[in-house]
């Protein structure tokens, strides 16, 4: 298995964590929104294994949109269920 692959895994699971209602929301918070920007650098390194290695990128283009956007909290959370 690739290491793009790996982290295609490792990023999809961990917004599927974060997006889950009320859960995902306190740890954005009491983590001071830490959590957003790691996963925003993880998208943007899965994107850059992904092209390199002539995988599927729209997860990592959505996931890097989202991150970005989710500063705004009832904002981020209907980008989560997206």
């Amino acid at each position: 298995m690739s290491i793009s692959r790996i982290m295609q895994w490792v990023t999809g699971v961990a917004e599927a964590l974060l997006g889950i209602p009320l859960i995902g929301g306190i740890y954005i918070f009491s983590n001071a929104w830490t959590p957003l920007f790691v996963m925003l650098l993880l998208h943007i390194l899965t994107l850059i294994l992904a092209k390199r290695d002539g995988r599927w990128i729209a997860g990592s283009v959505i996931g890097i949109i989202t991150s970005v956007i989710a500063w705004i909290p009832i904002v981020g959370m209907v980008m989560h269920w997206i």
